[in-house]
């Protein structure tokens, strides 16, 4: 079975033993989470979400992905030139069950 979940403010398409990393969820590692808010299953098309199905998924990990730089700079001004870095907490989830 394939579904479209929304988890964050975000979609992901996902069958089951999929492993995808969503935003910071609090959760701890080995916990079971249940997503309702399915926008679609196989060939079905929920208005928004549909009723009555659920996509269980089990927390493998939680940290933060790599580092990336962000620079702001203005053209043609020297002091205002700034690095910056940013790492984005994650949960790293398992698709077990598709419900529906």
């Amino acid at each position: 079975m394939n579904a479209v979940i929304k988890v964050g403010g975000k979609q992901y398409y996902v069958t089951e033993g999929t492993e995808i990393y969503v935003e910071k969820i609090n959760a701890n590692v080995g916990d079971v989470i249940s997503f309702d808010q399915v926008l679609m299953l196989d060939s079905k098309v929920g208005s928004p979400y549909l009723t009555n199905v659920t996509v269980e998924g089990e927390v493998l990990k939680n940290g933060k992905q790599r580092k990336i730089t962000v620079f702001k700079y203005k053209s043609k001004d020297r002091s205002n030139r700034k690095k910056q870095g940013h790492r984005q907490p994650y949960t790293k989830i398992k698709i077990t069950k598709i419900n529906g």
